[in-house]
Protein backbone atom coordinates (compact mmCIF):
# COMPACT_ATOMS: atom_id res chain seq x y z
CA UNK A 1 0.00 0.00 0.00
CA UNK A 2 2.89 2.35 0.70
CA UNK A 3 5.79 3.32 -1.51
CA UNK A 4 8.99 2.62 0.40
CA UNK A 5 10.87 5.80 -0.51
CA UNK A 6 8.02 8.10 0.54
CA UNK A 7 8.51 9.74 3.93
CA UNK A 8 5.38 9.25 6.00
CA UNK A 9 4.81 11.10 9.26
CA UNK A 10 4.14 8.46 11.92
CA UNK A 11 2.50 10.82 14.40
CA UNK A 12 -1.12 10.11 15.44
CA UNK A 13 -3.56 10.83 12.64
CA UNK A 14 -0.76 10.96 10.05
CA UNK A 15 0.13 7.32 9.50
CA UNK A 16 -0.68 7.34 5.79
CA UNK A 17 -3.43 4.71 6.16
CA UNK A 18 -6.97 5.58 7.25
CA UNK A 19 -9.49 3.41 9.07
CA UNK A 20 -12.30 1.98 6.96
CA UNK A 21 -12.43 1.42 3.21
CA UNK A 22 -9.87 3.37 1.19
CA UNK A 23 -8.89 3.82 -2.43
CA UNK A 24 -5.35 4.17 -3.71
CA UNK A 25 -4.62 7.47 -5.49
CA UNK A 26 -1.55 8.24 -7.58
CA UNK A 27 -1.10 11.96 -8.22
CA UNK A 28 0.98 13.39 -11.07
CA UNK A 29 2.02 16.92 -10.21
CA UNK A 30 1.96 19.51 -12.99
CA UNK A 31 1.98 23.29 -13.25
CA UNK A 32 3.86 26.23 -14.74
CA UNK A 33 6.87 24.00 -15.20
CA UNK A 34 9.23 24.03 -18.15
CA UNK A 35 10.77 20.58 -18.65
CA UNK A 36 10.69 19.53 -22.30
CA UNK A 37 11.22 15.81 -21.69
CA UNK A 38 8.53 14.77 -19.22
CA UNK A 39 9.41 11.08 -19.48
CA UNK A 40 8.75 10.68 -15.74
CA UNK A 41 6.77 12.59 -13.14
CA UNK A 42 9.73 14.45 -11.63
CA UNK A 43 10.45 16.15 -14.96
CA UNK A 44 7.26 18.17 -14.63
CA UNK A 45 8.67 19.81 -11.51
CA UNK A 46 10.91 22.39 -13.20
CA UNK A 47 10.32 26.13 -13.44
CA UNK A 48 12.64 28.65 -15.12
CA UNK A 49 14.99 25.74 -15.76
CA UNK A 50 15.35 24.78 -12.07
CA UNK A 51 13.88 21.73 -10.36
CA UNK A 52 11.76 21.91 -7.24
CA UNK A 53 13.50 20.24 -4.31
CA UNK A 54 10.55 19.40 -2.05
CA UNK A 55 6.94 18.29 -2.38
CA UNK A 56 4.45 18.17 0.48
CA UNK A 57 1.04 16.47 0.32
CA UNK A 58 -1.31 17.03 3.27
CA UNK A 59 -4.65 15.25 3.39
CA UNK A 60 -7.47 16.87 5.40
CA UNK A 61 -10.91 15.39 5.96
CA UNK A 62 -13.61 17.25 7.87
CA UNK A 63 -11.02 19.86 8.78
CA UNK A 64 -8.66 17.34 10.38
CA UNK A 65 -5.22 16.31 9.15
CA UNK A 66 -5.47 12.62 8.29
CA UNK A 67 -2.08 11.97 6.69
CA UNK A 68 0.87 13.76 5.20
CA UNK A 69 3.70 12.99 2.84
CA UNK A 70 6.98 14.69 2.02
CA UNK A 71 9.10 13.89 -1.04
CA UNK A 72 12.50 15.24 -2.04
CA UNK A 73 13.94 15.42 -5.53
CA UNK A 74 16.44 12.67 -4.70
CA UNK A 75 13.64 10.08 -4.68
CA UNK A 76 12.77 8.05 -7.75
CA UNK A 77 9.04 8.74 -7.48
CA UNK A 78 9.39 12.48 -6.86
CA UNK A 79 6.35 14.18 -8.33
CA UNK A 80 4.15 11.06 -8.30
CA UNK A 81 2.99 10.71 -4.66
CA UNK A 82 0.70 7.84 -3.68
CA UNK A 83 -1.96 8.05 -0.95
CA UNK A 84 -4.77 5.83 0.25
CA UNK A 85 -7.84 8.05 0.73
CA UNK A 86 -10.87 6.96 2.72
CA UNK A 87 -14.35 7.32 1.25
CA UNK A 88 -15.71 10.84 1.60
CA UNK A 89 -14.61 14.38 0.73
CA UNK A 90 -11.00 15.44 1.21
CA UNK A 91 -8.99 18.59 0.75
CA UNK A 92 -5.52 17.51 -0.31
CA UNK A 93 -3.00 20.38 -0.15
CA UNK A 94 0.05 20.25 -2.44
CA UNK A 95 3.13 22.46 -2.07
CA UNK A 96 6.18 22.16 -4.35
CA UNK A 97 9.17 24.40 -3.71
CA UNK A 98 12.91 24.83 -4.04
CA UNK A 99 13.13 27.20 -1.07
CA UNK A 100 15.87 26.73 1.51
CA UNK A 101 15.53 25.17 4.98
CA UNK A 102 11.77 24.53 4.96
CA UNK A 103 9.85 24.01 8.20
CA UNK A 104 6.41 22.39 8.23
CA UNK A 105 4.14 23.40 11.12
CA UNK A 106 0.88 21.45 11.05
CA UNK A 107 -0.40 23.30 14.13
CA UNK A 108 -0.12 26.69 12.41
CA UNK A 109 -0.80 25.04 9.02
CA UNK A 110 2.23 26.71 7.47
CA UNK A 111 5.46 25.96 5.65
CA UNK A 112 8.20 28.55 6.14
CA UNK A 113 11.63 28.97 4.55
CA UNK A 114 14.78 30.83 5.58
CA UNK A 115 15.11 31.80 1.91
CA UNK A 116 12.05 31.70 -0.34
CA UNK A 117 12.55 30.50 -3.90
CA UNK A 118 10.02 29.48 -6.56
CA UNK A 119 7.04 27.78 -4.88
CA UNK A 120 3.77 26.29 -6.22
CA UNK A 121 0.52 25.43 -4.45
CA UNK A 122 -2.85 23.74 -4.89
CA UNK A 123 -5.89 22.99 -2.76
CA UNK A 124 -7.25 19.86 -4.44
CA UNK A 125 -10.74 18.75 -3.38
CA UNK A 126 -11.68 15.16 -4.12
CA UNK A 127 -14.69 13.06 -3.14
CA UNK A 128 -13.74 9.40 -2.89
CA UNK A 129 -16.22 6.63 -3.73
CA UNK A 130 -15.73 3.01 -4.73
CA UNK A 131 -15.73 3.89 -8.45
CA UNK A 132 -13.31 6.86 -8.20
CA UNK A 133 -10.49 7.02 -10.72
CA UNK A 134 -7.29 6.67 -8.69
CA UNK A 135 -5.02 8.39 -11.23
CA UNK A 136 -5.14 12.16 -10.93
CA UNK A 137 -3.17 15.00 -12.54
CA UNK A 138 -2.91 18.00 -10.22
CA UNK A 139 -1.93 21.39 -11.64
CA UNK A 140 -0.14 23.61 -9.13
CA UNK A 141 -0.04 27.40 -9.35
CA UNK A 142 2.80 29.75 -8.47
CA UNK A 143 2.56 31.17 -4.92
CA UNK A 144 5.41 33.69 -5.06
CA UNK A 145 6.22 37.14 -6.31
CA UNK A 146 9.68 38.17 -7.50
CA UNK A 147 11.72 41.33 -7.17
CA UNK A 148 14.28 41.44 -10.00
CA UNK A 149 17.00 44.11 -9.91
CA UNK A 150 19.28 44.96 -12.85
CA UNK A 151 22.35 47.10 -12.13
CA UNK A 152 23.11 49.36 -15.06
CA UNK A 153 26.59 50.40 -13.95
CA UNK A 154 29.73 48.30 -13.53
CA UNK A 155 30.19 46.42 -10.28
CA UNK A 156 32.82 48.26 -8.26
CA UNK A 157 36.20 46.65 -7.73
CA UNK A 158 35.88 46.66 -3.93
CA UNK A 159 32.24 45.50 -3.84
CA UNK A 160 31.77 42.36 -1.76
CA UNK A 161 28.01 42.17 -1.23
CA UNK A 162 24.66 43.48 -2.40
CA UNK A 163 22.08 43.79 0.35
CA UNK A 164 18.35 43.92 -0.43
CA UNK A 165 16.07 44.91 2.46
CA UNK A 166 12.30 45.02 1.89
CA UNK A 167 10.40 46.75 4.66
CA UNK A 168 7.86 43.87 4.62
CA UNK A 169 8.45 40.43 3.11
CA UNK A 170 6.75 37.04 3.55
CA UNK A 171 8.66 33.84 4.25
CA UNK A 172 5.79 31.44 4.92
CA UNK A 173 2.77 29.91 3.19
CA UNK A 174 -0.54 28.99 4.81
CA UNK A 175 -0.99 25.70 2.98
CA UNK A 176 -4.77 25.59 3.60
CA UNK A 177 -5.47 29.00 2.01
CA UNK A 178 -2.43 29.67 -0.19
CA UNK A 179 -2.00 33.04 1.55
CA UNK A 180 1.33 34.45 2.76
CA UNK A 181 2.46 34.00 6.37
CA UNK A 182 5.51 34.71 8.51
CA UNK A 183 5.97 38.38 7.66
CA UNK A 184 9.36 39.87 8.51
CA UNK A 185 10.19 43.55 8.80
CA UNK A 186 13.44 45.02 7.44
CA UNK A 187 14.96 41.56 7.04
CA UNK A 188 18.08 41.85 4.89
CA UNK A 189 18.95 39.43 2.10
CA UNK A 190 22.70 39.44 1.40
CA UNK A 191 24.15 38.39 -1.94
CA UNK A 192 27.89 37.71 -2.18
CA UNK A 193 29.51 39.12 -5.34
CA UNK A 194 31.95 36.68 -7.00
CA UNK A 195 35.30 38.26 -7.85
CA UNK A 196 34.86 37.43 -11.54
CA UNK A 197 31.80 39.72 -11.73
CA UNK A 198 33.73 42.87 -10.86
CA UNK A 199 33.44 45.40 -13.69
CA UNK A 200 30.43 43.67 -15.24
CA UNK A 201 27.52 45.87 -16.34
CA UNK A 202 23.93 44.59 -16.30
CA UNK A 203 24.17 42.08 -13.47
CA UNK A 204 20.85 41.01 -11.94
CA UNK A 205 19.64 39.95 -8.50
CA UNK A 206 16.39 38.21 -7.62
CA UNK A 207 14.42 38.10 -4.38
CA UNK A 208 11.42 35.76 -4.06
CA UNK A 209 8.66 36.04 -1.48
CA UNK A 210 5.33 34.37 -0.81
CA UNK A 211 2.53 36.64 -2.00
CA UNK A 212 -1.23 36.97 -2.16
CA UNK A 213 -3.11 37.41 -5.43
CA UNK A 214 -4.02 40.95 -4.34
CA UNK A 215 -1.44 43.60 -5.11
CA UNK A 216 0.42 45.06 -2.14
CA UNK A 217 3.32 47.49 -1.76
CA UNK A 218 6.44 47.87 0.32
CA UNK A 219 9.59 50.00 0.35
CA UNK A 220 12.88 48.34 -0.60
CA UNK A 221 16.40 49.48 0.37
CA UNK A 222 19.36 48.36 -1.77
CA UNK A 223 23.01 48.75 -0.85
CA UNK A 224 26.43 47.47 -1.82
CA UNK A 225 29.22 47.08 0.74
CA UNK A 226 32.89 46.25 0.85
CA UNK A 227 34.35 43.33 2.73
CA UNK A 228 34.94 45.75 5.61
CA UNK A 229 31.21 46.62 5.63
CA UNK A 230 31.68 50.10 4.20
CA UNK A 231 28.81 51.24 1.98
CA UNK A 232 29.75 51.84 -1.67
CA UNK A 233 26.35 52.74 -3.10
CA UNK A 234 22.69 52.72 -2.14
CA UNK A 235 19.24 53.15 -3.65
CA UNK A 236 15.69 53.16 -2.31
CA UNK A 237 12.50 52.04 -4.04
CA UNK A 238 9.35 53.46 -2.49
CA UNK A 239 6.04 51.59 -2.52
CA UNK A 240 7.16 48.87 -4.91
CA UNK A 241 4.08 46.86 -5.97
CA UNK A 242 4.00 43.06 -5.70
CA UNK A 243 1.53 40.37 -6.65
CA UNK A 244 1.53 36.57 -6.85
CA UNK A 245 2.93 35.18 -10.12
CA UNK A 246 4.22 38.60 -11.18
CA UNK A 247 7.80 39.81 -11.39
CA UNK A 248 8.48 43.39 -10.32
CA UNK A 249 11.56 44.50 -12.26
CA UNK A 250 13.68 47.57 -11.52
CA UNK A 251 16.91 48.80 -13.06
CA UNK A 252 19.37 51.55 -12.27
CA UNK A 253 22.91 52.38 -11.12
CA UNK A 254 24.04 51.27 -7.68
CA UNK A 255 27.78 51.87 -7.65
CA UNK A 256 27.90 55.33 -9.23
CA UNK A 257 24.66 57.25 -8.58
CA UNK A 258 21.01 56.93 -7.66
CA UNK A 259 17.82 58.76 -8.52
CA UNK A 260 14.05 58.75 -8.49
CA UNK A 261 11.91 55.88 -9.66
CA UNK A 262 9.52 55.72 -12.58
CA UNK A 263 7.26 52.76 -13.33
CA UNK A 264 6.02 51.28 -16.61
CA UNK A 265 4.31 48.06 -17.63
CA UNK A 266 6.07 45.34 -19.62
CA UNK A 267 5.65 41.57 -19.98
CA UNK A 268 7.15 38.58 -18.11
CA UNK A 269 6.03 35.51 -16.17
CA UNK A 270 2.30 34.76 -16.34
CA UNK A 271 1.38 38.18 -15.00
CA UNK A 272 2.89 41.28 -16.65
CA UNK A 273 5.64 42.66 -14.38
CA UNK A 274 5.98 46.21 -13.28
CA UNK A 275 9.27 47.66 -14.43
CA UNK A 276 11.01 50.84 -13.44
CA UNK A 277 14.23 52.65 -12.69
CA UNK A 278 15.63 54.06 -9.50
Amino acid sequence: MLVSCDKWDDSPGSSGVEDGPTKKFTFTIKGSFTSDLKTKASEYLYADGKQMTDLWVLDYKDGTLVQQLHQSNTEDDFGAPVMNLSYGTHHVYFVASRGQEPTLNTTAKTITWTKVLDTFYKDYEVTVVATSNGNRAVTLERAVTRLRLTFTDAIAENAATIIITPHTWYYGLDYTTGEPAEAKTDHAATITIPSNRVGVVGETANLYGISSATEWTTDVAIASKTGENATIGAATIEAAPFKRNRSTDYSGPLFSSSGDISLALNSSWSEPPLTGEW
